[in-house]
């Protein structure tokens, strides 16, 4: 009886416990400042994106998720953006990410909301001339936001080209300087814009475009063609910017590139962006 006695007392000091945990993050906070976003960073997770050909890619994101914080409130409770990320699903769809948005205003009563999803993208590219396939890699970002009833939403896309330096080239009897370059595309659009879409206009706009595989028959057209077609930096992003602005359905675009000099200890830079 008495060991029967000692088990009860023992559970209503662990349920009294349980009951008097603080809630800090709820607490007022002094100093009148409200926060733009708050929340979690890092976030490793599977997501599914629809590609060109009608098909579902299955990858891997790196997600950060956050919101509003008023001036009252002393901080946010991060559990619960994991919360609303396993409510989706054990899979993130492209498609959800209003629901998600959403989600997290009703979550945390908040006025808005901001997701950012980055993941490796893979398209099967062949070599020009043996036409052998091999994967491509390239970055692509999701970043969307909802303020109150509105969802903005930017597509940004990163891929690696070769450029060849017009100077350079008119200056020397023999070669060229030439080096690997970053172009990164975001674009605000009306109707969908396919990640392929942006891959090939980053791709025409330079030099060459790289491949994961080639034969020696396709690395001779690679280095020809590319010295065949030098551009600058400035090249770059106004070649990219062009074709940016003819497409019907894209709204906003900002275009940036990097080359990593091959002849000199820094990189040229150049960036573009529609007002």
């Amino acid at each position: 009886m008495k060991t029967r006695e000692r088990k009860s007392g023992q559970h209503g000091r662990v349920r009294a416990r349980a009951r008097k945990l603080s809630d800090k993050q709820s607490e007022r906070d002094y100093r009148e400042l409200p926060i733009d976003k708050v929340g979690v960073r890092g976030l490793r997770y599977p997501i599914l994106v629809r590609d060109k050909a009608h098909t579902v890619q299955s990858t891997v994101a790196t997600i950060g998720m956050f919101v509003d914080l008023p001036k009252e409130f002393k901080g946010t409770h991060m559990s619960r953006f994991i919360e609303v990320l396993n409510a989706h699903g054990n899979v993130v769809h492209v498609e959800n990410i209003p629901d998600i948005l959403r989600a997290m205003q009703r979550k945390f009563d908040a006025a808005t909301s901001h997701l950012e999803i980055e993941f490796p993208y893979f398209v099967v590219k062949k070599a020009p001339v043996s036409g052998l396939p091999s994967l491509m890699d390239y970055t692509v970002r999701f970043d969307a936001a909802a303020c109150n009833n509105e969802i903005d939403f930017v597509l940004t896309v990163k891929a690696n080209v070769s450029t060849v330096c017009p100077c350079s080239k008119a200056i020397s009897r023999r070669g060229a300087h030439n080096q690997r370059s970053t172009a990164t595309v975001q674009v605000r659009f009306k109707n969908m814009v396919w990640i392929e879409e942006l891959i090939e206009i980053i791709e025409k706009s330079a030099s060459a475009e790289l491949f994961a595989l080639l034969k020696r028959e396709d690395e001779r057209y690679v280095t020809e063609h590319a010295y065949a077609n030098p551009v600058f930096v400035e090249d770059l992003v106004r070649n990219i910017a062009l074709k940016l602005r003819a497409h019907p359905e894209i709204t906003w675009y900002k275009v940036e590139a990097e080359n990593l000099e091959s002849i000199h200890n820094h990189n040229a830079y150049a960036c573009i962006e529609k007002h």
